[in-house]
């Protein structure tokens, strides 16, 4: 579905990813963990095409996409949720909800509707449609920013850190919601999380530290040395 290749990416002159290799199978779950500050949201970011790559290749199903912008990705199938949410507070949940059309490969339909798969994983938005974005909670707000995503269909979800700031009820259904959205659309997700029980959701780990990858596998075999040292637990 994705993969990455001796991708380098600086700020200026700062060199904030170093040589990253990642592979993202199709219809499973990636999760990239790390300490503050390693590259992660950069990461998500180059991926999507707000920031440009050095060096290196992103391939997309079997399409280099290193020159296609950030929009085309979009319709090409990439989801992204930002850290933050970035839900538009003045909007309301339907007007939320139906910008996400826009990355659809034809564009936003005439006379569009909100599909009842999306009110299936969350159905306190279902409540909550003429409300302004800016008046949910946070987690309100994140399982928004999530449904948002998957009104353009994605292929590839990138989620960066769903949890943050969110009460430990929330998250469980954030992580339920995640995995039926796997099993019932066979999507691919990779996903930047600190919270150990969403790590372990996932059918990969890749770890970060300084801009690079250090270690790699199947969460099953996460081991306790390498949540020590790059999970904030």
């Amino acid at each position: 579905m994705l993969q990455l290749s001796n991708l380098n990416v600086y700020y200026g002159e700062s060199h904030i990813l170093r040589n990253v290799d990642m592979t993202i199978p199709e219809g499973e779950m990636v999760c990239l963990i790390g300490r503050n500050g390693v590259g992660k949201t950069t990461l998500l970011k180059t991926i999507m095409g707000l920031l440009k790559s050095r060096t290196g290749n992103i391939i997309y199903g079997e399409q280099n996409i290193n020159a296609t912008t950030t929009d085309k990705r979009a319709r090409l199938g990439i989801g992204y949720v930002p850290q933050g949410r970035d839900v538009i507070p003045r909007l309301t949940v339907k007007e939320n909800l139906l910008l996400g059309l826009e990355a659809r490969p034809t564009g936003r339909p005439k006379n569009a509707t909100i599909p009842d798969e999306i009110f299936e994983l969350f159905p306190v938005l279902k409540t909550m449609l003429s409300r302004m974005g800016g008046d949910l909670s946070g987690g309100q707000q994140q399982q928004l920013a999530i449904a948002r995503a998957l009104m353009g269909k994605p292929k590839l979800l990138l989620l960066d850190e769903p949890t943050e700031g969110i009460q430990p009820s929330i998250i469980l259904e954030i992580e339920a919601a995640v995995r039926r959205i796997i099993q019932a659309t066979g999507i691919s997700v990779l996903l930047v999380e600190q919270h150990l029980h969403f790590v372990r959701q996932a059918d990969k780990y890749y770890a970060m530290q300084k801009g690079g990858i250090v270690a790699s596998g199947p969460t099953r075999e996460l081991s306790q040395e390498v949540i020590q040292k790059f999970l904030a637990v």
